[in-house]
């Protein structure tokens, strides 16, 4: 378990919700898939648009469809992908292995948790109601809770000012490159999640996380080694 560089213990923890607590790709992937059936072309398996997962409906339909980001249509073509991602918003979405045992041991340690996430607002609860999180959570943040979503700092700013905790001592964690950049905006310790979606562009090393973990219980070792 590598060292953290950051002063410990912590006294909450905020999770990124695609590819960090939720395997969402399947019901995510389904969306483009509709897509492009509908246009006459095969499916793509889920294991090749995973990676797209954490990148929103634009890097979802930009790998399943080749979409540009000038392109006239891609407000169209985004509002096509999100009726259809409405339509299967948890049929195949489950909990990480191991984030069931993460969030059961930061219950039992009296550490308050929450989600922080750029999904829009009317898929974050049905999906968190889905995965029994809703009434867990301390805080939930989606995508336009706040004025500004990650990378800005807001999001995860406004999770530590209604749980009433620091954001120097409030762990966040995230599967993307636009999540590190958050937290290191809001002056958050930050890990990055390797069993999450990680994208295609970025080496996960380069990102500047304060620390990897390559499981979700691994950042119980860590807090538990400094209590």
């Amino acid at each position: 378990m590598p060292v953290a560089s950051f002063a410990l213990p912590m006294t909450a923890v905020l999770f990124d919700l695609d590819g960090t607590l939720a395997d969402t790709a399947g019901d995510l992937g389904g969306a483009v898939n509709q897509m492009r059936v509908a246009r006459g072309m095969p499916a793509m398996s889920i294991e090749s648009l995973r990676p797209y997962a954490s990148a929103g409906a634009r890097g979802l339909i930009g790998a399943g469809l080749k979409a540009q980001p000038d392109q006239p249509d891609l407000e169209d073509l985004r509002q096509e992908f999100l009726a259809n991602y409405e339509s299967c918003l948890a049929n195949t979405t489950r909990l990480f292995d191991g984030v069931p045992s993460l969030l059961d041991q930061l219950d039992a340690m009296g550490c308050p948790w929450g989600v922080v996430t750029n999904k829009p607002h009317r898929y974050t609860v049905p999906v968190m109601q889905a995965l029994g999180l809703m009434t867990r959570s301390s805080v939930t943040i989606s995508g336009d809770s706040t004025a500004h979503a990650k990378p800005h700092p807001l999001p995860l700013l406004t999770a530590c000012e209604r749980m009433g905790v620091s954001p120097g001592s409030t762990l966040y964690v995230g599967d993307d490159l636009r999540d590190i950049q958050a937290a290191q905006a809001a002056h958050m310790p930050s890990v990055a999640a390797a069993w999450g979606y990680l994208g295609t562009t970025h080496d996960i090393a380069q990102w500047g996380a304060d620390l990897i973990c390559q499981q979700p219980m691994d950042i119980i070792a860590l807090m538990s080694s400094q209590r």
